[in-house]
């Protein structure tokens, strides 16, 4: 008797192969993607542990108002310069820095974030060499986010930032240490 039906002992061994290919793919691939946890060191290696990232909703309401900063750091040959604004999670900014000098300026930049709990753990979330950028920012945790230039031309440069958020301090890290300035809610 030839049945097109299967046999209930093969529907229980398909289900068992689903549901074990299914905990494979969680372990292997959504867990270091989705969650950051990787129990076997394989998201890491294929570079996907993490993925994910860091998630903020697309509207985001607050409290506080709006700032506006505009800052200008004059560098060196070979001198660098690092400013970061401190922000809550879910704040945002819009900026815009260029770098002007007399010569095509030649800078490398990073946009990073230092997370408020543990200022020895940061993210990058560009390294670059250029002379401008603008875009907008919403921060992933509460922390201290902004830029580090570095002049690698033979010239004198000025970086000009301009940006607008809910930062209410920033602050430049030199040679000379660190000095945070007070930035004056926006009258507009």
């Amino acid at each position: 008797m030839n049945s097109s039906s299967p046999r209930p002992k093969s529907l229980i061994e398909l289900a068992a192969g689903a549901l074990a290919a299914a905990t494979v793919a969680t372990v292997l691939f959504v867990l270091p993607a989705e969650f950051d946890i990787d129990p076997t060191g394989l998201g890491e290696a294929m570079g996907i542990k993490g993925m994910s990232g860091y998630q903020v909703g697309a509207l985001t309401t607050q409290s506080g108002g709006v700032y506006r900063d505009q800052s200008s750091f004059w560098l060196a040959p070979f001198e660098s310069v690092e400013f970061k604004y401190t922000l809550a999670e879910g704040q945002s900014m819009v900026f815009d820095w260029r770098a002007k000098s007399s010569a095509a300026a030649d800078v490398i930049y990073e946009m990073h974030s230092e997370v408020d709990a543990d200022p020895e753990q940061s993210v990058t979330f560009e390294l670059s060499r250029g002379e401008s950028q603008r875009g907008t920012f919403v921060a992933p945790f509460d922390g201290v986010h902004g830029w580090y230039w570095e002049n690698r031309g033979l010239e004198e440069v000025e970086i000009v930032l301009d940006a607008t958020g809910f930062f209410t301090h920033g602050t430049t890290y030199g040679p000379s240490g660190a000095f945070t300035k007070v930035i004056a809610e926006d009258a507009n």
